[in-house]
């Protein structure tokens, strides 16, 4: 059975920072890229970042480019996210995501999703 247990997200203020952790399980780690993607409430859901499973190549959408650094432990089949700098338009529910294959930053192309963590970043 896939599963993915995500953490720490909260609330944060303006200028602050949070990391992200995203441990899976059932399925061959190390064959996938995995990404983070958000939703905020009443948007659609986008990607934020990815990370591809061979030689830990790193995506970032424009938003977060130079804020935010997506980083993969193989061993502990675990990915972070680290956030910092956030911004009120930060806010959303964050999952993290599987993709057999070479990454992507649209949700349809993934294959397993974990449950979500919410970040809220007050201003």
């Amino acid at each position: 059975e896939v599963q993915f247990a995500e953490s720490g997200g909260g609330l944060v203020q303006t200028g602050g920072s949070l990391r992200l952790s995203c441990a899976a399980s059932g399925f061959p780690f190390d064959d996938y890229s995995i990404g983070w993607l958000r939703q905020a409430p009443g948007a659609e859901r986008e990607g934020v970042s990815c990370i591809t499973s061979t030689d830990g190549r790193t995506y970032y959408d424009d938003a977060v480019k130079g804020r935010f650094t997506i980083s993969r432990d193989n061993t502990n089949n675990t990915v972070y996210l680290q956030m910092n700098s956030l911004k009120p338009e930060d806010t959303a529910v964050y999952y993290c995501a599987a993709l057999r294959g070479l990454c992507a930053l649209v949700g349809d192309f993934f294959d397993y999703w974990g449950q979500g963590t919410q970040v809220t970043v007050s201003s």
